[in-house]
């Protein structure tokens, strides 16, 4: 779907080895190989040579991925001690031949056993991989216990030890990594939020497996990345301004016009072709200094919306930022409802009167946009007590009201009208900060103009979002950056 690429499970992910070594008549070693050099590779710039580094390894695979990874840094001229949790004898095939390359290991196998990783500056984990489906206990819960003491800078090879591939966390015996680094994909559950004391950051490495097949599974859980970039449309040699559409945002309150200058930048800079901003008569002369490049319409209101103009003319309309819950307000809205005939962004209080006037929920309009952070999406579905139940709820929401859900934060997540669940991988924790979502609204409204259909626009409008602010952090980093260095290091193009 868009060129982007599937999640699939761990049942999933070993059948796509098996396809791949069957495909491409290799071995399970050679594969294991292949990956081990690949992790190695990624992590070269992490490490330094005079860092001591131990390499922590189960009894299946993942700890024959250790052992090739400690092999493959020694010859390298790396400092590594490696060590075998060993909790039973029954040492994988391909684990046990890349335990016999290694002239010396460190075999724990009992709870009476020691090691010091005080005295090491990097933990490589392989101890369990993707295979895991039960919690961790005794020996090897002993040894998680020790290395996330330690407090060393830890990195785990596909999967922190302990975690599951497909399901929540059920255990405290999980290793706590600074980096993981994941082959071919990443897992379903790191964008859990329940994953975030377990996983500080992961990269995807690419180790080979066969690309078409693993598309051909049947999942509906998509990478939001940088292959949605190709669907960024270019512009043609004799376009002109009303070749991209024209935009109504319809926002703010009295004190909170910044809301609507917010939205209004970042929408021109999404590049639709003409913009109208619809605000009440207080925000006037703000919005007309601060973003000449928009039309201004004001309300008779001084203070709030209380009327809906004439949309008749729009390609496309945003409702939400700063509106405020006037009783006024709340009826603009319902008129909107009934009389639109153009793609339809709502955010924010626009949300929040849904939430408190319920019988507006069965009269959003087909294929909408609805881009709420948690706290929002709480107050419109209910509470939840797991990540996986706030999806459940996403999917449940889109489907029924027949909506696309943007629900706002780490790793946002799009939700299509089908149920199918897009996890984006731009963006950081500094785009915590007001003003943020309002950019993002303004972003997707002048996507729509354009002629994106709706899923598009909110997929490219997510993932530019997070990517602008991946940007701006460069420059201002995380603690620094605000909502108009968003807009600033916006740039929506096909790469």
């Amino acid at each position: 779907m868009l060129g982007l690429k599937k999640i699939i499970s761990a049942k999933q992910t070993k059948e796509t080895d098996t396809h791949t070594i069957n495909q491409e008549g290799i071995s399970s070693l050679d594969l294991m190989e292949r990956a081990s050099v690949a992790f190695v590779c990624a992590i070269e710039n992490n490490i330094f040579k005079n860092q001591k580094i131990a390499v922590v390894c189960g009894i299946g695979n993942n700890g024959g991925d250790g052992f090739a990874i400690a092999r493959i840094l020694q010859a390298k001229g790396y400092y590594v001690e490696i060590v075998l949790i060993k909790i039973n004898n029954n040492l994988s095939l391909d684990c046990k031949t890349n335990f016999n390359k290694l002239t010396k290991v460190t075999i724990i196998a009992s709870e009476d056993d020691v090691f010091d990783f005080l005295k090491y500056d990097i933990i490589i984990d392989a101890i369990f991989g993707t295979g895991l489906s039960r919690k961790v206990e005794g020996l090897a819960a002993k040894f998680i216990q020790h290395i996330n003491d330690a407090k060393k800078h830890v990195i785990s090879v596909d999967i922190p030890s302990g975690f599951y591939c497909d399901k929540l966390p059920d255990s405290n015996f999980i290793v706590k990594s600074d980096l993981t680094i994941s082959f071919q994909r990443p897992k379903r559950s790191f964008f859990f939020q329940e994953s975030n004391q377990y996983i500080k950051d992961w990269k995807v490495i690419d180790i080979g497996l066969d690309e078409n097949f693993i598309q051909q599974q049947p999942t509906n859980i998509f990478v939001l990345d940088s292959a949605i970039t190709k669907s960024v449309k270019k512009r043609e040699k004799h376009a002109h301004k009303g070749t991209f559409g024209h935009s109504l945002i319809i926002a703010g309150s009295y004190g909170k016009i910044g809301a609507a200058v917010l939205a209004s930048k970042a929408c021109l800079k999404a590049g639709t072709g003409l913009l109208t901003t619809y605000i009440p008569k207080c925000g006037y002369e703000i919005l007309q200094i601060s973003t000449p490049e928009a039309m201004c319409l004001t309300d008779k209101k001084k203070t709030y919306i209380s009327k809906l103009p004439d949309i008749s003319s729009y390609n496309s309309i945003g409702i939400g930022p700063g509106l405020g819950k006037n009783t006024l307000t709340k009826e603009v809205l319902k008129q909107l409802f009934k009389s639109i005939k153009v793609p339809l962004v709502l955010d924010a209080d626009a949300l929040n009167i849904i939430s408190e006037n319920r019988e507006l929920i069965d009269n959003i309009p087909k294929n909408s946009i609805l881009t709420p952070h948690p706290k929002e999406f709480k107050r419109l579905v209910g509470p939840w007590k797991t990540t996986e139940e706030c999806f459940k709820k996403q999917k449940h929401f889109a489907k029924e009201h027949k909506c696309i859900v943007v629900l706002k934060g780490a790793n946002t997540c799009v939700c299509n009208l089908e149920g199918t669940l897009f996890f984006n991988t731009s963006g950081n924790p500094g785009m915590a900060t007001g003003g943020s979502g309002d950019v993002l609204t303004g972003i997707i409204t002048g996507l729509l103009a354009q002629g994106y259909l709706p899923l598009k626009a909110a997929l490219i409008g997510v993932y530019f979002h997070g990517k602008a602010g991946d940007d701006a952090t460069k420059q201002k980093g995380e603690n620094a950056l605000i909502a108009s260095d968003i807009i600033n290091y916006l740039k929506i193009e096909n790469e």
